[in-house]
Formats: C-alpha cells, structure tokens, sequence
C-alpha cells in the first residue's frame, strides 16, 4: 500500500481523515492508518511470541527425556507388552485386550448421550454466530441484490468459529483483517465485503451500480439490471443460479 498524497501550491502533503493518514491499498480501496493501535498491537504480538518461545523451550527440555527412543511407536508397544505380563495376575494376557475394549465400550456407550447434547450446541451455536451474521448484515442490506440465503450459501464456508468468536478466512485459507484495525481480524460485514469484492460473478449479486465503485466491476447491465455470459452462468452453483434468473438476470451469448 502507499501514502495518500495532495500538492498544495508545489508542496505535497499526506491526506488524512482526522489525525491518521490514509493510505492506498492495492486494490485501490483508502483506509485511515491508526498509528497508536498499529503500536499498541506490536506490543501485544511481541508479548504473544515470548509466551510461545518460552513454552517451546520448556518442551524441548522435556523432550530430552526421550534421547535415544528412535520409533516411539514400538517403545509404547513394548510398554503395553510389559503392563499385559503384570496384569496376568488378574487376567490371562490373552484376554487384555478383549477386557479393555469392552471397558472402553461401556465408557463411550455411557457418555454418549454427553457427546450429542454438545455436537448438538456447537451447531446451534455456529448456526447462530455464522447465519445471524448474515442475516443481520447491514452490508448485505445495504449492498447486495440477491437473498441473505444465497450469499450464505456462496460464502459461508468462508467463516468460522475460533474461541467463541466469528474469524473469515479468503480463498488462500488465510485469515482476513481488518484494513482499519491493523493486526486485528476483519469484522464480519468487512470480512464479507473483502470475499464480495474477490468474487468473479460479484456483479450478479450486487446491486445495481454498485459493481463499478469500491474494487468492483460491472457488467454493463442497463437500469441497474444484472446480466452475464452463458459461460459465466454455467459455472454458477445450482443456487445462484436460480437465484440469479429469479431476480430477473439475464443471460448474453
């Protein structure tokens, strides 16, 4: 990204937007730069990988310990070997193994019940976090032209839960931050209009006009209506696509 710059009678200057600079991103869009914050979250980074060192150095010296054991599969197969030959005081060692799985089994069969009830709360929460997001997206209010369904549908692979809270990550997998925020991950709806902006059939779900203006592209549709290439309308997933024809979308050869 570079500065955002304006002469003045020959002399050039940094625009800002109170008392941060704007900056240029490389796709042309413009966000403040937060100095302080930008700092204050090097602080923190820094502190956070001291915490990660330090906790490598103490495993590392645990794991000198195992000096020498060069497959640790085989040394705890030797283990078990071992622990069967004590317990044949109580149970022949042909028959360990049976004894622990039906141990084993009678634990799972037990909490089972517990597994479903929390299987069944991560979903209702990621269900709540990821699709109220959409749904309450001004973004998608303010922007897009198609239901709140589709463009979950089409992006909502895109987001997931980390410790509680909602994270997006783009196409490469990574995640996105925020451009206002510096090291801090996007929000949703910024999120969301990164993963827009990015997307190659953007102009049949924006609304009209909208494709043109910042990062998009439009198709050139008249009256703000949408249209495609039959090629582009192919590759659409099912959904979209009759999303896109009931929104009164048209197809060009």
């Amino acid at each position: 990204m570079k500065l955002k710059t304006v002469t003045i009678e020959g002399k050039t200057y940094a625009e800002v937007a109170g008392d941060q600079p704007i900056y240029i991103h490389e796709d042309g869009k413009e966000a403040p730069h937060d100095a302080a914050h930008t700092v204050a979250t090097i602080s923190r980074l820094n502190g956070e990988a001291k915490t990660h060192r330090e906790a490598k150095e103490q495993l590392e010296a645990k794991l000198k310990g195992f000096d020498g054991i060069e497959d640790p599969v085989a040394a705890k197969k030797a283990l078990e070997t071992l622990k069967n030959f004590d317990d044949k005081k109580l149970v022949d060692a042909g028959e360990i193994e049976k004894v622990k799985a039906e141990a084993i089994k009678a634990i799972e069969d037990k909490y089972a019940p517990v597994v479903q009830e929390r299987d069944a709360f991560q979903a209702q929460l990621h269900n709540e976090l990821i699709g109220g997001g959409f749904s309450r997206s001004k973004f998608i209010q303010d922007n897009i032209a198609v239901p709140v369904d589709m463009i979950q549908a089409t992006f909502g692979k895109n987001f997931q839960i980390e410790n509680g809270k909602v994270v997006a990550v783009g196409t490469d997998g990574q995640k996105i931050y925020s451009r206002t925020r510096p090291g801090e991950v996007a929000d949703f709806d910024e999120a969301l209009e990164t993963l827009v902006g990015g997307y190659q059939h953007k102009d049949s779900i924006l609304k009209g006009g909208q494709g043109s203006g910042g990062g998009f592209t439009n198709n050139g549709g008249q009256g703000g209506g949408k249209s495609m290439s039959r090629q582009q309308f192919e590759q659409l997933p099912p959904n979209d696509r009759s999303g896109f024809m009931r929104d009164g979308g048209k197809i060009t050869d």
